[in-house]
């Protein structure tokens, strides 16, 4: 007999591995400015940094999408997990721009498929009346990150070094790996189901499979054209002070939990179009005024919460959405691709944000209005696509959507 796990605990599992993962990702832009500075890197090639994980974590979600679907969840997170940690390690080892982009390569190379599987599995073991909510708890691993991991991480970095948050990231990472490997359940019902072997001719046949990998394209892309750059925008360009960070990512993220948690209810309630289309109208004018045309007086705290918030109600609308797309046997390959396209997208993002930007004596961003007005034009079609997605899977059966677990 296999272990016998509530639902509650299984998110609860999920969403500490998310944690892991989204912390491994976040702490390195609030920290950019620091390895910059000790490293010799100019503050205009961050992006580099920021997309050389999400580079190689949609390569590894292309390789991925091809075996994932073999395996039992539980295994193939723990070895996802584990890589990633190796991953982050190394980063707290970087001497100069190409070895810390040589980590956080490997980073992305298992930290891809890591959420991959994460949001398989809830999934797998999440009706999909419930799936709002419970995705809303995984997605709040985001805010927590902001909320404790990076003003942590800062407050580690402003002590010890910038080296330091890597090292107690991947010690962290171990922890989790640990107790997903020991406390998940073996979740192998994908493996029992009768299905034929779903290629990629078939999957990307669909015409829902190819509108929501670009809605998925669209919202990375406008998110990550603008995040990798916001730490050092906020220093350097409006001269918020670097001790008072940590206060920011704080702020923001608490905000940012409630928001994922109401955002999740709402979307089993009103639907993705409604919660979706929310998040980006909010979106859309707090990075007008705080990025294309700022406000002088306006707090900078009070422009970060409202993107924070802003960003959970589009996301978890988006993430919720994207779950109902594939059949519980192909969910690991949807979702490697998925991810594949997720991290090709921001890289995409950061990288073009390099290219448009240019840094000023003192370090100061020129051209982050021709960046932040990108990010508005591509988030203002996301709810057209929010919209045709949640039509084509509004008349699909709940038994097609998930599948009981294996014991």
């Amino acid at each position: 007999m296999g272990k016998k796990v509530s639902e509650r605990a299984i998110v609860f599992l999920v969403g500490a591995v998310q944690f892991v993962n989204i912390l491994d990702f976040m702490i390195v832009m609030p920290l950019g400015p620091d390895f910059a500075v000790a490293l010799g890197i100019p503050t205009s090639q961050l992006g580099y940094i920021g997309g050389s994980y999400t580079a190689a974590a949609a390569v590894a979600g292309l390789a991925a999408s091809f075996f994932l679907d073999r395996f039992d969840r539980r295994k193939a997170l723990a070895v996802a997990m584990l890589g990633l940690v190796l991953g982050t390690l190394a980063g707290g080892f970087a001497t100069g721009l190409g070895t810390l982009m040589a980590a956080r390569v490997l980073a992305g190379l298992f930290g891809g498929p890591a959420t991959s599987l994460s949001f398989s599995i809830i999934a797998d073991v999440v009706p999909v009346e419930r799936r709002g909510r419970a995705m809303g708890a995984v997605m709040g691993a985001f805010a927590f990150a902001s909320v404790l991991g990076v003003p942590v991480g800062l407050e580690l970095a402003r002590r010890g070094g910038w080296r330091l948050p890597f090292f107690a990231v991947g010690g962290m990472g171990l922890l989790v790996a640990a107790l997903a490997v020991f406390l998940l359940p073996s979740l192998r019902g994908h493996l029992a189901a009768e299905h034929r072997e779903v290629g990629f001719g078939s999957l990307f046949s669909r015409p829902l499979v190819r509108i929501s990998y670009l809605m998925t394209a669209l919202v990375m892309m406008s998110g990550f054209i603008l995040i990798p750059n916001i730490s050092a925008y906020v220093q350097f360009n409006l001269g918020y002070p670097r001790e008072r960070l940590g206060f920011l990512y704080l702020a923001g993220g608490v905000f940012s939990f409630l928001s994922t948690r109401v955002a999740g209810a709402m979307v089993d309630r009103a639907g993705a179009l409604r919660t979706g289309s929310l998040g980006v109208a909010l979106l859309t004018v707090v990075v007008f005024v705080g990025f294309v045309r700022y406000l002088p007086g306006l707090p900078v705290v009070a422009v970060f919460i409202g993107f924070m918030t802003a960003m959970a109600f589009r996301n978890v609308a988006y993430n919720t959405l994207v779950t109902r797309v594939p059949e519980p046997h192909e969910r690991a390959r949807f979702m490697s691709v998925q991810s594949a396209v997720q991290h090709l997208a921001s890289a995409a993002g950061a990288f073009l944000s390099s290219r448009m930007l240019r840094e000023l004596p003192g370090g100061a961003l020129q051209g982050m209005e021709g960046v932040a007005l990108a990010s508005i034009g591509l988030g203002l079609v996301l709810p057209f696509f929010f919209w045709r997605v949640e039509h084509g899977v509004s008349g699909r059966a709940p038994a097609r959507e998930a599948e009981p677990r294996a014991a």
